[in-house]
């Protein structure tokens, strides 16, 4: 096993894309410095799992959900990469097999809050997402009961539209419904 010298310098994509393989941590990049975190946990997981799953029921059939994708938030030097949690995006996208996506191929970008992550979660992604035209954000805390922070795209700021517990509900960027107590249990409802 070869260990990966951590850069002493602002990587550039391309630098990114030639880093070894290492599915040890989860990669990103923030202004061109590489950031290395630990996999999620277990139960982290099995709701990002299940919230994908969901998702995956209730999409118009041209719209698809990936988990943990790479998404290109700035291109130009120092580059933003980040990994999501879940994505929604136009089928015909991926029917292309990118290497990465970029945030103008994302409708909605979700992350699952962790012990380590709540600060960059409600913060920073929050902004880099909104800068980057990203039109809907979700965070979904799970410390306790599931609970969602819905947000949308209005002149370049997020503004929240749903931020509790139970069902939630929209009709943006298509209808969902989505018992959020459900994602934290072994039965998930089936399509109503």
């Amino acid at each position: 096993m070869s260990v990966m010298t951590w850069p002493d310098h602002l990587l550039t994509l391309v630098e990114f894309d030639e880093l070894p393989e290492d599915n040890s941590r989860r990669y990103e990049l923030q202004e061109g410095v590489l950031q290395g975190t630990p996999k999620a946990a277990g139960f982290h997981q099995f709701v990002l799992t299940r919230l994908s799953a969901a998702l995956d029921r209730i999409l118009p059939e041209d719209w698809a959900v990936i988990s943990e994708p790479e998404v290109v938030i700035t291109r130009t030097y120092p580059p933003t990469v980040r990994v999501p949690d879940v994505i929604v995006l136009g089928l015909d996208r991926i029917l292309e097999r990118p290497t990465r996506f970029h945030a103008q191929d994302v409708a909605l970008a979700v992350e699952v809050l962790s012990p380590g992550s709540r600060r960059v979660d409600n913060l920073v992604k929050r902004s880099e997402y909104a800068q980057a035209g990203i039109p809907f954000y979700w965070v979904l805390d799970i410390a306790d009961q599931p609970r969602l922070a819905a947000h949308h795209l209005v002149d370049g700021v997020y503004k929240e539209n749903f931020n509790g517990t139970g069902v939630f509900m929209t009709g943006e960027p298509f209808d969902l419904r989505i018992d959020l107590d459900a994602l934290g249990t072994r039965i998930v409802p089936k399509r109503e």
